[in-house]
C-alpha cells in the first residue's frame, strides 16, 4: 500500500515534478515504454493512421462567430503543428476548400519566440472585435499567458493589456478596461491555485493597482467578474464559486453597489436580455412550489430582483429524461435533452404567458445532435452537427423561423462500418440500479477483445458520437467498443451525479464492474479479453477497478489519473474537488476515501491486470505525481505495468497532433498486445528487492 508503517509515503520523492531523481526516473520508465510498445510495424502502421486522421484537410473546422462577417476557427495539420487562428466569411465557408485568412501563426510565433506555445483562446471587444485577448500555454498547461492582440494590424498591442503566466480569468468591459483575476503575489489565490480577486484594471496603469471589486475567501475555489455586452443590457456580474457546484453571485450597480442574484448555490443561472433561467441541482421550494432538481425556470430578471417569484418551468425532468443543456440564440432558447443517453434539440419562444415549443429543425432522428454556435446579439442562426457512433458529423447552419436548414460540411467517414452496429443495453448495478451501456462491433462475431470506456463524475455525460481513432484504431482490427453511463455522470441529470458523490462514491464504480460484468454474460467478450480505458476522473475509476475488481479485466490504461486519494486536495487543482471527493483531512471523510484510493490498496500477492498510465509533466490540473507513485508501487511489488510521461500537453497530455497519435497509438497497441495475448509481461517489470517491506480531473 502507499504507505509504510510510520504513515509515511515512500514514493513522496516523485510528487518532485522537475527533481533530477524523479526525471531520471521517468526517462527510465519511458524508454521502457517505448522499448515495449512502439517497436515493429503494427504500431508505425497504427500511429501513422492515427496521425492521418487528426491532420486528415477533411475535418471539419468548426468555427465560432464573432460579430456578424466572419467565422473563426483554431486548426493544427502536418505543416502547421502549433496551429493557426484564423477566420474566414459565410461565403468563403460553404466552399468545399475555403480561402482562410490567418491572424495568428502559433508556429511563427513559437519559433521567433523561443517559447513552446500552445493554444489557450481568444476573447474579441464587441461590436467590433478588432482588439482580442489572446491566451498562450507554455506545453499546454492551464496556466497561461495573455496578451492584447490588434486583429486589424495583426499584431500584439505596444504596451497593451499583458498578463504574466497564472491560471487568469480575464474578460473585456470596454476599450480601455477589463476584469481580470490572476496571481498577483500572496494573499491573491485560492488554496485551489485560482484566483481570488476581481481587479477592474485600467490601460496604461500597473495591474497590482488595478481596483479590486470584489475579493472571496482563501478556502473558495475560486472568484471571478464578467460584463455582460449586449447592446441595451450591459450588465456587470461578480461571482465566487464556493466549491466545484456552489456559487454566490451579483449584480454590480453603477453606484458601486453588489446586489445578490437570489438563486440557490448549487444552481446554474443565466441571464439574457430580459430573461432569467435557473437550473436548481437539488429541489427547490418557492413560496408554495417545489420545483424538482435539473428543472429549468425562467422568469424576468428586474422583476424577479425586485422580488417577484413568477417562474415558468421550461423542463421538468422524469426518469428517463435530463435536460443536457441550454443556448440562446437573439428570441428563442434552444434546449437539449437526453432521454436514456439520446438526445433532443427544441426550441423554445417566449410569449405572452406561456413559451411555444417546437423542434429545432436539421438533426436527423438517428443521429445525435448538439449547437456548435450561436450568436444572441445578432439574431437567430444557429450551427448544429450531428452524428453517431457509425455516422461521421454533418454540420448545418439554421436560422429559426428562417426556412430550410442548410448542410455546410460532411465530415469524412475512417473507417468501415459494414457489419458493425450499435446497441444498446441496461447491466443491473449491486443496488439494483439500471445502468445504460452502448456496444459498438460486430453482433455476430464470437467474444473478443472489447474497450470499455466511462467517466462517471462532475455531471458530464458520455453520449455517442463518431471517432475516426476508435473506429481505425480498434473497430477495424476486430474489436467491439463499448461507453459505459454510469453515475456521477450527468446522463440522467443531478440526480445521477448525486447519487455517487462523496461517500456514494463506489455506486459509480459498482456500477462500471455491473457493465464489464454483464458484457462477459451476454457473451460480448470475456474477462480476459475486456480492456478499460478512462482519462482523468475516469482514471481514478480505472484504479479503483484495478485494485478492486482485478478479476472483471484484462488490461487497463488510464490517461491523466488521479489515484492517491490521501493527498490529491494538497497536488494543483485538488482541492477545488472535495465537493466532489470529500475532505482527506477530515477522519470521517478520509475512513471512506481510504477504502478506494487506489494507491493506498495495492496489495503483495494478488494478480493485476497489466495496467499503462499515461500522464504529462506539465499537467498543472491532476499532478504527475498520482501516476508516478502508483506505477513505482505497483513495479515495487512485480506487477505488470507501463509508464508513459509526456514532456508537455498538460491536463490532455498531448499539445500536437504528432504528441496525440503517438499516445492514442501507444495505448491501443498496449491494449491489443494484452488483450490478444494476456497477462503478457512488460519489459523491464522486475521482482522487488527482498529488502524492501513497504496517498477529476
Amino acid at each position: 500500500m502507499g504507505e509504510d508503517s510510520s504513515g509515511a509515503d515512500p514514493y513522496h520523492w516523485l510528487e518532485d515534478i522537475d527533481g533530477a531523481e524523479a526525471v531520471r526516473w521517468v526517462r527510465e520508465r519511458n524508454a521502457e515504454a517505448v522499448a515495449a510498445l512502439t517497436v515493429g510495424p503494427a504500431f508505425v502502421a497504427r500511429q501513422a493512421e492515427i496521425r492521418q486522421i487528426l491532420d486528415s484537410d477533411d475535418r471539419i473546422p468548426y468555427p465560432g462567430w464573432r460579430g456578424d462577417h466572419f467565422y473563426y476557427d483554431f486548426w493544427q495539420d502536418v505543416a502547421h503543428p502549433r496551429g493557426l487562428w484564423r477566420r474566414t466569411t459565410l461565403e468563403e465557408y460553404r466552399r468545399a476548400e475555403p480561402e482562410w485568412d490567418v491572424l495568428l501563426d502559433l508556429d511563427e510565433l513559437a519559433e521567433r519566440e523561443g517559447e513552446n506555445w500552445v493554444w489557450g483562446g481568444a476573447t474579441t471587444l464587441p461590436p467590433e472585435h478588432r482588439r482580442c485577448l489572446i491566451s498562450l500555454s507554455r506545453g499546454g498547461a492551464d496556466a497561461v499567458v495573455v496578451r492584447e492582440y490588434d486583429l486589424v494590424d495583426r499584431a500584439f498591442v505596444a504596451d497593451g493589456f499583458t498578463v504574466a503566466e497564472a491560471k487568469t480569468d480575464v474578460g473585456w468591459i470596454d476599450a480601455d478596461h477589463i476584469y481580470v483575476g490572476t496571481d498577483l503575489g500572496p494573499g491573491s489565490l485560492t488554496e485551489s491555485g485560482y484566483p481570488r480577486q476581481v481587479r477592474r484594471w485600467r490601460r496604461g496603469t500597473p495591474l497590482a493597482e488595478a481596483e479590486v471589486v470584489y475579493e472571496a475567501s482563501r478556502e473558495d475555489v475560486s472568484a471571478y467578474g464578467w460584463r455582460d455586452l449586449t447592446p441595451g443590457f450591459a450588465r456587470d456580474f461578480v461571482s465566487r464559486r464556493l466549491d466545484f457546484f456552489r456559487s454566490e453571485s451579483f449584480l454590480l450597480t453603477g453606484a458601486g453597489e453588489r446586489v445578490r442574484i437570489p438563486v440557490p448555490e448549487d444552481a446554474d443561472w443565466n441571464v439574457h436580455r430580459e430573461w432569467l433561467v435557473i437550473r436548481p441541482r437539488t429541489p427547490w421550494s418557492v413560496g408554495e412550489s417545489t420545483y424538482p432538481a435539473g428543472a429549468l425556470l425562467a422568469t424576468r430578471f428586474d422583476a424577479y430582483l425586485a422580488g417577484s417569484r413568477d417562474l415558468t418551468v421550461l423542463f421538468r425532468p422524469d426518469d428517463r429524461t435530463a435536460l443536457s443543456g441550454y443556448t440562446w440564440t437573439r428570441h428563442h432558447l434552444i434546449l437539449t435533452t437526453l432521454t436514456d443517453v439520446r438526445s433532443t434539440l427544441e426550441v423554445l419562444t417566449p410569449g405572452e404567458g406561456e413559451w411555444r415549443r417546437a423542434p429545432l429543425p436539421g438533426v436527423p432522428s438517428d443521429e445525435e445532435g448538439y449547437l456548435v454556435e450561436t450568436d444572441p446579439d445578432l439574431g437567430d442562426a444557429y450551427l448544429v452537427a450531428s452524428e453517431g457512433f457509425l455516422q461521421p458529423a454533418t454540420l448545418r447552419l439554421g436560422r429559426i423561423g428562417g426556412g430550410s436548414v442548410e448542410t455546410l460540411k460532411r465530415a469524412p467517414a475512417f473507417f468501415d462500418t459494414e457489419g458493425l452496429t450499435v446497441r444498446q443495453f441496461f447491466a443491473t448495478s449491486a443496488d439494483g440500479t439500471r445502468v445504460p451501456y452502448f456496444v459498438v462491433g460486430d453482433p455476430a462475431a464470437p467474444a473478443g477483445p472489447t474497450l470499455l470506456t466511462g467517466y462517471g463524475g462532475f455531471e458530464i455525460s458520455k453520449t455517442p458520437g463518431y471517432s475516426g481513432l476508435i473506429g481505425r484504431g480498434w473497430l477495424a482490427r476486430g474489436g467491439t467498443y463499448v461507453v459505459a453511463n454510469i453515475r456521477g455522470g450527468g446522463e440522467y441529470g443531478p440526480r445521477w451525479h448525486r447519487a455517487a458523490l462523496r461517500e456514494n462514491r463506489p455506486r459509480a464504480f459498482e456500477d462500471f464492474a455491473a457493465v464489464a460484468g454483464d458484457l462477459a454474460e451476454r457473451g460480448i467478450t470475456t474477462p480476459e479479453q475486456l480492456g478499460i480505458e478512462g482519462g482523468s476522473n475516469g482514471g481514478l475509476l480505472m484504479g479503483v477497478m484495478l485494485t478492486r475488481y482485478p478479476a472483471l479485466v484484462g488490461a487497463v490504461v488510464a490517461h491523466v489519473p488521479l489515484l492517491d486519494m490521501r493527498r490529491y486536495h494538497r497536488l494543483l487543482a485538488g482541492a477545488s474537488w472535495m465537493a466532489e471527493y470529500g475532505d482527506p483531512d477530515a477522519p470521517e471523510d478520509w475512513a471512506y476515501l481510504r477504502e478506494y484510493s487506489p494507491y493506498h490498496n495495492v496489495r503483495e500477492g494478488v494478480r493485476y491486470p497489466p495496467v499503462l498510465f499515461v500522464t504529462s509533466t506539465r499537467d498543472d490540473r491532476v499532478h504527475p505525481g498520482h501516476a508516478r507513485k502508483m506505477t513505482a508501487l505497483l513495479r515495487e511489488y512485480g506487477h505488470d505495468v507501463t509508464y508513459y510521461e509526456n514532456i508537455e500537453g498538460g491536463h490532455g497530455a498531448a499539445a500536437n497532433n504528432e504528441q496525440r497519435a503517438f499516445i492514442k497509438a501507444l495505448a491501443l497497441e498496449f491494449l491489443w498486445q494484452r488483450l490478444s495475448h494476456p497477462r503478457a509481461v512488460v519489459p523491464g517489470q522486475h521482482t522487488p528487492p527482498a529488502d524492501r517491506v513497504p496517498e477529476l480531473p
